[in-house]
């Protein structure tokens, strides 16, 4: 071993965490930063680019700083569908982060009607949701006088929150194509974006980065606060970084990340994938202009979910006091939890739905109450695995994320997916955009290398027999449903 090390960024929702990864993947040390998220208006997400930047250099500079060894390459991740625009002279944002969450962009998609939904999803194979990219680009130009203004001083970047720090940083105004196929403006296969998705959403062109590789020589990021700059070798969406790093780098193996919300994908091969059953065909990486594809269902609300309750509720002073309350509880008794506090998405796809929760009586006690919103979580993400089985065989789901350090929920996931749950190092997200920098400056030979350094926890078998999980199913469908039609 040269001792070698690579910096991982993981700029996420609601933190930004720096980690520095030796050869092994094995983190050296670490340090986060957390992201203040605001709801100015309802269904509004956003949160202020300059405190992200901030973040995101400050993380790193601690960590340069105090490296214990040579700092070979640095590997970016980020929230993925999240946009801003800011000034092309200056870097100066103009709005604020408008994050993955938001829908303020329904209105736009209403706009282009039956017809040109239709249009959008044949041509990118996602459905038309406010989820992602192309809506929020839209709703900026539209309605941001700033946007406009500098627009018409043709003075104007829009871009995924990667293109922002990578141009701020140095590395130019680029993005890569696993984020480029999570914003509704380019088409599976495609080596940039695709002309019939940016007329019919109105985004020309020269506003968007550059769309390249995941992997390879891809600049270097300075900052003044820095040591001096770093080689940048990897940049991706985080829950492809995820995906990486939970050692899921061929068709078998799902991974979920459990954070805000969950986000669960399969590799499927070099071929874009038609998989219907609401999933997301996307780049799961594309190194040397060869795409990976991948299946990708999200659960909007997650850690969202559990952390209203706590402080809207006032159920638990935090999410983990919410697991432990819950334990307290054998069964939920008749209480039901749909978390959709932004909406349903894989397979459902209704953003309009709302957050339910059902069956209260008299009888029901808070930690009822705390247990049916993990059961809710885990049946959730059942729904997306089973829709992946439609598509092709598969295997144990590698889970990783800060919710999976409360133990309830990996027994609850077993069960309600009817096959065993492989923990696999919490922060995988920034494992693994690591791993992928260091296939990219050569430490690593290839992506297939990380799936043999990825360590794998005991797995949690089920206990719920396949009866009693069918009927089950069928029982959260209906009340999924039903739930959903609240919405409306």
């Amino acid at each position: 071993m040269s001792g070698q090390l690579t910096l991982a960024i993981d700029q996420g929702t609601t933190q930004v965490k720096a980690m520095l990864v030796d050869e092994q993947l094995s983190p050296v040390a670490e340090t986060r930063r957390e992201t203040k998220v605001s709801h100015p208006q309802p269904g509004w997400v956003e949160k202020d680019a300059a405190e992200v930047l901030e973040a995101v250099t400050g993380a790193a500079a601690e960590l340069l700083a105090g490296a214990p060894g040579p700092v070979r390459s640095c590997g970016l991740d980020h929230e993925g569908e999240s946009v801003l625009a800011w000034r092309a002279s200056t870097g100066e944002p103009l709005t604020p982060v408008v994050v993955w969450q938001d829908k303020r962009a329904g209105e736009i998609l209403d706009e282009l009607g039956e017809e040109g939904r239709a249009r959008a999803t044949a041509a990118s194979g996602l459905p038309c949701d406010p989820y992602f990219s192309a809506g929020k680009v839209a709703w900026l130009l539209a309605h941001d006088d700033k946007v406009a203004a500098a627009r018409d001083e043709g003075d104007l970047r829009v871009g995924t929150v990667d293109s922002f720090l990578s141009d701020r940083l140095g590395a130019g105004f680029a993005t890569d194509a696993s984020t480029a196929s999570r914003t509704l403006l380019a088409a599976p296969g495609d080596a940039g974006w695709n002309g019939e998705l940016l007329e019919l959403f109105g985004v020309p062109a020269e506003l968007l980065p550059t769309v390249g590789d995941t992997v390879g020589e891809l600049g270097e990021l300075s900052h003044p606060s820095w040591p001096g700059p770093v080689a940048l070798t990897a940049r991706c969406v985080d829950q492809q970084a995820a995906l990486a790093g939970s050692g899921c780098v061929a068709p078998g193996p799902v991974k979920a990340t459990y954070g805000t919300g969950v986000f669960v994908l399969a590799v499927t091969g070099p071929e874009p994938p038609d998989p219907g059953s609401g999933l997301l065909p996307t780049v799961a990486w594309r190194i040397d202009g060869r795409d990976t594809f991948a299946l990708d269902g999200g659960v909007f609300s997650a850690g969202a979910m559990l952390e209203w309750l706590c402080t809207e509720l006032g159920l638990a002073a935090d999410p983990e006091q919410l697991g432990a309350l819950a334990r307290e509880a054998p069964d939920s008794g008749e209480v039901m939890a749909l978390p959709a506090l932004a909406g349903l998405g894989a397979p459902w796809w209704r953003p309009e739905a709302r957050a339910v929760i059902a069956g209260l009586s008299g009888q029901s006690s808070r930690s009822q109450i705390a247990r049916a919103a993990f059961e809710g979580i885990a049946w959730r993400v059942a729904d997306i695995v089973e829709a992946i089985e439609a598509f092709q065989p598969v295997g144990a789901l590698r889970v990783d994320g800060g919710l999976t350090r409360e133990p309830l929920l990996a027994r609850l996931q077993a069960d309600a997916i009817g096959r065993p749950v492989e923990p696999v190092q919490p922060d995988s997200t920034a494992i693994g955009v690591a791993a992928l920098a260091a296939v990219g400056s050569g430490l690593l030979g290839s992506v297939e290398e990380i799936g043999g350094l990825v360590q794998v926890g005991e797995p949690v078998q089920p206990a719920l027999d396949a009866t009693a999980r069918e009927a089950e199913r069928v029982r959260r469908r209906a009340f999924t449903e039903a739930a959903a039609e609240l919405g409306r």
